[in-house]
């Protein structure tokens, strides 16, 4: 009987460390089809794809993904835990899917269950020690790491379990498969070789974060051997092409231009935004000329440098607290970036298993003919992301793009 292999990935881009992951888990799951829930045109992280989500998808394609879907925006620039909750919910929804494999640092799903479990029912004795970190001013995931230790009572086997950034999001994807009672098998896949923020790397395995920075310090020279043949020629193309986005800081003047437009009180309705942080930011806008500075300006223990920077992103695309609490009640569209013939089928078999099921193949055809609000204000968020990621392009900033680009086919 035929099985499915569910993914949930930025590709940013796509490495021989991805390749592996992809290849180990179809042989470890005995799967036959292969779809993956990717991020768009920013990552959670709070910056920038290198490249656009259509070549992501393109790559993903070529390298033995079949079917390609989009995460929408508000989840895809998100927290660890709405990320991985808006993908396992797309997921679950295509009522085909039999696992999800991720890669971790902990590839045991035992430990990483267990994190889950207290992390989603917040026991009493967890969440007081929990105050009690968050009292010392520690930022939240350092607070919840240090709470979650003492709660196990067995730091020797809990340890560092929380500080690693895959073991973080394979847990919130355990999470969110409980919440949903969902019947997707989860299966953890060791990281290979590099780590996920490592700039060196050995052999032909980097981490995305190491090929960016190659790229930022012109070291193409490496590249080839870091990727697959087919990711390799699409980023060179794409950055003969100008159409090319190596970071956040691309879209400095936008951002402070923004913060400084804003009012105290709009910057305090972006999500992540608490604790008076609002005048921290508007004083930092007032007084610099660059992300870098803004982040040096206001970074502190108690707000990590990721959380900032989706905080920039927000004000980028115009994304408020009230939006974010909108998709977490929000049952994601699934929209189609890319397939195959394998992925033509998916389709079919996902339309049968689930009617109900919003499948966009075309945005202007879908725009004419749907009437949900609800899905449109989502839909819209993510045509404004990529009419302002083309802004970065140094070549052909072209509006309207998720109009007139077509699904990627092999």
């Amino acid at each position: 009987m035929s099985k499915v292999l569910g993914i949930v990935a930025e590709y940013n881009p796509f490495h021989n460390g991805h390749l592996y992951h992809l290849e180990k888990s179809k042989k470890d799951t005995n799967s036959n089809y292969t779809v993956a829930i990717m991020s768009g045109n920013f990552t959670q992280r709070g910056s920038t794809s290198l490249i656009d989500k259509w070549s992501k998808a393109e790559v993903a394609i070529q390298c033995g993904v079949d079917l390609v879907i989009e995460l929408p925006v508000l989840y895809a620039i998100s927290s660890a835990e709405n990320f991985a909750e808006g993908a396992i919910k797309i997921l679950d929804s295509l009522k085909v899917v039999d696992s999800i494999s991720f890669g971790a640092e902990t590839a045991d799903i035992e430990i990483l269950d267990k994190c889950a479990d207290v992390l989603l029912h917040e026991p009493r004795g967890y969440k007081t020690l929990l105050s009690h970190e968050l009292k010392k001013g520690l930022s939240y995931p350092k607070a919840r790491e240090n709470a979650l230790m003492m709660y196990l009572n067995d730091i020797r086997k809990f340890a560092n379990v929380l500080s690693s950034p895959n073991n973080i999001l394979g847990i919130e994807y355990l999470k969110a498969l409980k919440k949903l009672k969902s019947n997707i098998q989860p299966v953890a896949i060791p990281r290979y070789e590099a780590g996920y923020n490592d700039l060196t790397y050995t052999g032909n395995i980097a981490s995305s974060t190491a090929i960016r920075n190659i790229i930022k310090n012109n070291g193409f020279h490496a590249l080839q051997n870091l990727m697959p043949a087919p990711s390799y020629a699409t980023l060179v193309q794409n950055i003969k092409a100008g159409h090319i986005v190596p970071d956040i800081s691309v879209f400095d003047k936008e951002i402070i231009y923004m913060l400084r437009k804003m009012t105290t009180s709009e910057i305090a309705e972006l999500p992540d935004v608490s604790e008076g942080l609002e005048f921290a930011i508007k004083n930092a806008a007032n007084s610099c000329n660059s992300i870098i500075e803004f982040l040096d300006i206001i970074k502190s223990k108690r707000y990590t440098t990721t959380r900032l920077q989706r905080i920039l992103l927000y004000a980028l695309l115009g994304i408020t607290k009230k939006d974010m609490a909108f998709s977490k009640k929000f049952q994601p569209y699934v929209r189609v970036l890319g397939l195959n013939k394998k992925g033509k089928f998916l389709i079919s078999e996902i339309a049968k298993a689930n009617p109900k099921l919003e499948i966009i193949t075309s945005v202007k055809r879908f725009t004419d003919d749907n009437a949900n609000k609800n899905l449109k204000t989502v839909l819209d968020k993510d045509i404004w992301a990529t009419n302002v990621y083309t802004l970065g392009y140094e070549e052909d900033s072209l509006n309207n793009l998720d109009f007139t680009k077509k699904i990627v086919t092999l």
